[in-house]
Formats: C-alpha cells, structure tokens, sequence
C-alpha cells in the first residue's frame, strides 16, 4: 500500500477515535462544545491552553474529565500569592541512611505529570510563574544544578479568572507566547444550562471513560505534523499573521492605529498546527481557508495588545482579529 493510501487511511482512524473521545468528554462537560474543541487541538497539537472564564464555568471539571478520556497522569495546582517554585517543581531533601551516611534526594513536585491543571495562574508571583516557563518549552525542569524531563506527553492548561485582577500579576508576554491557544470559556446557554442542572443535582451523574492511551496521543501528535496542507493556506497563514504587526508596509490603518505590538512567527507555527487539528477533528483530510478564520482569534488574541488610545476607545482584540481577517478573505476573493 502506498505512502498516500497509508496516511489516508491513519487520519481516518484517528477522526473516528476523536469523535469517541469527544462524546465521552461532553458526558460530564455538557454543552461547551467549541471549549472542548479547542481543548482538544492543544492536545492534539502537543501545546499548552490558557483557558478564561469566571468561576464556576466547569473549567476544572473539563481538565479532570480530559486526562480520564485521554488516558493521562493528571495533576492540579491552586496558585496563590505564596506558592513557592520549589512547591511546583519540587526538592532536594537530606536523607540519613542506618550507617549514619548522608545524601540528598529529589522530591519530585506536581509538575511530573503529563496534563497539569495551573489554577488561576495569574494569583502567583512572576518568579513561580516563570518557573513554568521552561517546563512550558524544553519540557524538561532544572532543580539543583540538574535537568529533569517531565513526563511524556506534558501539557499545561491554565486558568484566569477574568475580572478579579485585584492581588494579581498578569503574565508576561514571553509566557503568553508558550501557549499555544487562548480558549474564552462563556456562559452557557439556557438550553445547555438546564441540561447541567438536571444532570449534576441528581444521585447519579455521567462518567466518562477512557478512550485514548499516552502512545495513542503521542502518535496522533507525530500524525498532525504528517497532514498535508495545501499552498493556499500557508499563504492564507502569512498574510494573517503580518497582517497585525503595525510596522509591516502595507496593513491597515486601523491595525496601525490600534495595535502596540502584533504576533511573532510562533503565531503562524501555531496556526499552522491548529488548522490541521481542526480538520482532523471535523474528519478532514487536509485544512481549509475557514479553519484559519476558526482558528484565527484563540491562536492571535494573547499574542498582541492593544495601544493605550485603542483602549481608551473601548476597541476589542476579539472585534480587530475578525474584521481583519475578514478583510483579508474578501480581497483574497476579489483577486
């Protein structure tokens, strides 16, 4: 059988499998479904997810649900103003042995784990939040002087809480920029929310059964990066991503006015990994110009700010991305 057929063949597997993990997840995370998408992509994509919601939204209910399905070792963390970094990635103890000898032994913190739950990411100090900065992007901690990997597959989901930003320390843009998708978890409607109601007061509730194995995800993330994808839309990809950087000769006015800095290539390196999850997700074979418009507002909206006058104004990043990349699609029409 021939390369083609053989890859044909892997990512419709996949997409069946996916959609068995999907169903599964929506048994305890009803409704929500473009949440657990866009969960899934970072999975599938072997990124990390910033999740924004207000409390009580079910965000720590899907990652719990996430690692059953997933078939992952999931820790938590709760960050608060006096977490340490050696209470995320753990310590050195002295140990005395029987015979009177001492040596020092690691304790390995949370952080050893394959999908860690970072809770309110933004309540911690910059020195423990950086300390997930190099985990984030080499997967690997040093404590000590010495290099430990983290497990395999490793993944961070945080969580912010969008309107208490009192005691807090926003994240720097370099951290912001290790995660792959910003995922804005709303309110659910009142059809969905009647449907929590009567699922999660009762004396049983739904459970959610695995359905994937670490080496399932780790094959599925090698499979991804196999996907092909067609020239229209990696140019698609490069015209977005410049299209919001106010230095670059030719955008917009209102891009030029508005944004004090626009994303770097790890943008479209995400883009350009989402827009295949998308697909296999949907049961696609290769992505499309409307997965980068899908995927166009949760890979850009951390990677980019605002000037103070855009503020000021009441300009959104959310309303820029969609009427930019709209623009962009219409002229690309009319060519």
């Amino acid at each position: 059988m021939s390369e083609p057929a053989d890859l044909l063949g892997e990512i419709d597997a996949l997409g069946i499998k996916l959609q068995e993990a999907r169903a599964s997840i929506t048994r305890r995370f009803i409704g929500q479904e473009r949440v657990v998408d866009l969960t899934l992509t970072a999975l599938l994509c072997g990124g990390h997810a910033l999740l924004i919601g207000l409390p009580g939204l079910g965000k720590t209910r899907l990652v719990e649900t996430l690692s059953t399905v997933m078939g992952l070792h999931g820790n938590r963390i709760q960050f608060t103003p006096d977490l340490m970094p050696a209470d995320i990635l753990g310590s050195e103890v002295l140990d005395t042995a029987e015979d009177g000898s001492r040596r020092f032994r690691f304790i390995p913190g949370p952080i050893f784990c394959q999908l860690l739950m970072a809770d309110e990411i933004n309540r911690a100090s910059p020195r423990t939040q950086s300390a997930l900065l190099q985990a984030m992007q080499e997967k690997t901690v040093t404590v000590a002087g010495e290099n430990r990997p983290l497990g395999t597959p490793f993944h961070v989901l945080a969580t912010q809480n969008p309107i208490e930003q009192e005691g807090t320390y926003p994240l720097p843009e370099a951290q912001l920029d290790r995660f792959l998708v910003q995922i804005d978890v709303d309110y659910p409607d009142r059809a969905t929310e009647r449907e929590i109601l009567l699922a999660t007061t009762g004396t049983e509730e739904a459970e959610a059964h695995q359905v994937m194995t670490q080496a399932d995800l780790l094959a599925a993330q090698v499979l991804l990066r196999r996907m092909p994808v067609g020239e229209s839309v990696v140019e698609m990809i490069l015209d977005l991503v410049r299209a919001f950087r106010p230095d670059e000769p030719g955008v917009s006015d209102r891009v030029r006015d508005t944004v004090a800095w626009g994303p770097g290539p790890r943008a479209a390196q995400a883009l350009m990994l989402t827009v295949r999850a998308r697909a296999l997700l949907q049961g696609r074979l290769a992505p499309s110009p409307e997965d980068v418009l899908d995927m166009a507002r949760p890979v850009l909206s951390h990677r980019m700010a605002l000037n103070f006058a855009a503020r000021a104004r009441g300009d959104t990043l959310a309303d820029l991305i969609d009427e930019t990349a709209t623009s962009l699609t219409r002229a690309e029409a009319a060519a």
